[in-house]
């Protein structure tokens, strides 16, 4: 029995290389949306920036710029050894991205009190690097 093709048809908008490259690129920019948000009364509204969270925010960002960045070495058609395949490093930001994410979203440093609330940006961030994660899942399993 033939295996079905993970290929996509020429002139695809979704293929694993552009998955990978907006994730990143969103990623790197959830950092400067609102990642915490509320009011400490009727004249406070707050709003907490992913960048002004500290180093795990910055962190995030610079992954979001890892992504790009190998994805412009392929591009300009620098190749990694074929020992470290691409698809496992991009698998690993997204996991790693992930997982400060959600250390940000359970845990609200009390110097951003009263902003308790979760942002929009935070969420954006989410999704991300989960996007990140599946674009790495369809590039390793187009390797093989």
């Amino acid at each position: 029995m033939a295996r079905p093709s993970l290929h996509h048809p020429e002139g695809f908008l979704f293929t694993p290389e552009t998955l990978t490259w907006l994730s990143g690129l969103v990623l790197s920019l959830s950092t400067f949306m609102s990642w915490y948000s509320g009011s400490g009364g009727p004249q406070l509204v707050l709003s907490v920036i992913g960048w002004h969270t500290g180093l795990i925010g910055q962190i995030v960002f610079f992954l979001g710029l890892a992504v790009l960045m190998l994805v412009a070495l392929r591009v300009f058609g620098v190749a990694l050894p074929a020992s470290l395949p691409e698809s496992l490093i991009v698998i690993g930001i997204g996991v790693l991205a992930t997982i400060l994410v959600l250390v940000r979203l359970i845990w609200v440093p009390t110097e951003f009190l009263p902003a308790n609330g979760r942002g929009i940006g935070i969420w954006i961030a989410l999704l991300a690097s989960f996007g990140v994660i599946a674009a790495g899942l369809i590039e390793a399993s187009e390797e093989i």
